[in-house]
């Protein structure tokens, strides 16, 4: 894969999410909401704040106040500024805004954990045409410098790997998409041997099929699927095709 002339800057929301949050609960905060995303026209996607849900109880502004003192979007400015000295360096080159997003997966009514997941890695068109990049934490995580760091290279080289390559539509593609995340963050994978075994069975039998449903059940297991009311299809390990991306040598 060739180094993308992109480059990546940081675009600070917090401030702007945490003041929304100390507003009642109310449908006139939803509609600030809407009018913070479109910038007040309702013409199109400019504050990058799509992961957030505007009705989110307190617990998601108490894990906000703990990013914001955590000094998240430095943090994240920090990493961006070392991964851009890895990329491209001529002046004329297309600029991603990283803006970090909170996720509620504790009491979050319109939030599946998993499928919240999913679109956020694979379903990032309108994003990447945006040119947007937004890493996801979820408000059940333990915030840390560490955490934020890899959150944000993730999800920068998924952008980069966009950046190459199109959208991903078989489990190949998936797979392939996470293959190289994984190898760019150097994770290995957790699955035992006789756990690889069985879903590089699953994997070589399914990997061109573009049906929404294996892709998802392959990627994030059965405990997944079933909380969408999908069957059964004996994977186990939760996030396992994540885990099988890591796996090394893979025959995509």
């Amino acid at each position: 894969m060739k180094i993308p002339a992109i480059r990546f800057e940081i675009f600070p929301v917090l401030d702007t999410m945490i003041e929304l949050y100390q507003k009642p609960l109310s449908i006139e905060r939803f509609n600030e909401y809407l009018a913070i995303l479109t910038g007040g026209n309702n013409a199109d996607l400019l504050v990058p704040v799509s992961g957030f849900n505007p009705m989110a109880k307190e617990h998601v502004l108490e894990q906000m106040t703990v990013l914001k003192h955590l000094n998240a979007e430095d943090i994240a400015r920090d990493e961006l500024l070392k991964i851009n000295r890895t990329l491209f360096s001529n002046t004329d080159v297309e600029v991603f805004k990283v803006a970090l997003n909170l996720a509620d997966d504790l009491k979050g009514g319109w939030t599946n954990r998993y499928t919240t997941d999913y679109d956020s890695k694979f379903k990032i068109s309108g994003y990447f045409s945006r040119n947007f990049c937004l890493p996801v934490l979820w408000t059940s995580e333990v915030f840390s410098e560490e955490l934020i760091r890899e959150r944000v290279r993730e999800y920068v080289f998924r952008t980069m790997y966009w950046s190459e390559y199109f959208k991903p539509v078989t489990l190949r593609d998936h797979i392939g998409q996470e293959k190289f995340v994984a190898e760019k963050l150097g994770r290995d994978s957790l699955l035992t041997l006789n756990q690889f075994a069985e879903l590089s069975t699953f994997y070589n039998q399914n990997k061109l099929s573009d049906e929404y449903h294996i892709i998802f059940s392959f990627l994030y297991g059965d405990k997944a699927a079933l909380s969408l009311g999908n069957a059964n299809m004996g994977i186990e390990p939760e996030f396992a095709g994540f885990q099988f991306a890591a796996g090394g040598h893979i025959e995509l």
